[in-house]
């Protein structure tokens, strides 16, 4: 999974293999409040919980949440936006769905043209 290219101005990850939630903050550039809400409401963020119910976050989980981070701080998204997207769920936009029906179109048409030149 790459890292998206916004992300660019954020801390290399380190090749550790368990992060606590203050060094995940301190990656990602969110508070430990918000990494613990962000668990609530993205089915994706699990991070293994060890004695005291301490939480250890994976790389994984670090690329994760920087994703999340993108959806919700860079390009807008609302919570419930950015679950839709980060599950691979996201309605098309109007404009998506007509651009793609007149592509269609135009495969069709130039068949016929095709048909008909022969």
């Amino acid at each position: 999974m790459l890292e998206p290219s916004h992300n660019d101005e954020l801390p290399a990850i380190p090749g550790k293999r368990y992060f606590t939630i203050g060094e995940v903050s301190e990656l990602c550039a969110v508070k430990p409040h918000v990494l613990r809400y962000w668990e609530q409401e993205f089915p994706q963020l699990k991070p293994v919980k060890r004695r005291g119910n301490r939480r250890y976050y994976q790389r994984v989980d670090v690329v994760t949440i920087r994703q999340i981070r993108s959806l919700l701080y860079d390009q807008g998204f609302t919570i419930g936006g950015a679950r839709q997207q980060m599950s691979g769920e996201a309605p098309k936009s109007e404009a998506e769905a007509y651009n793609e029906l007149v592509k269609k179109m135009i495969v069709e048409l130039e068949e016929v043209l095709a048909v008909l030149k022969t």
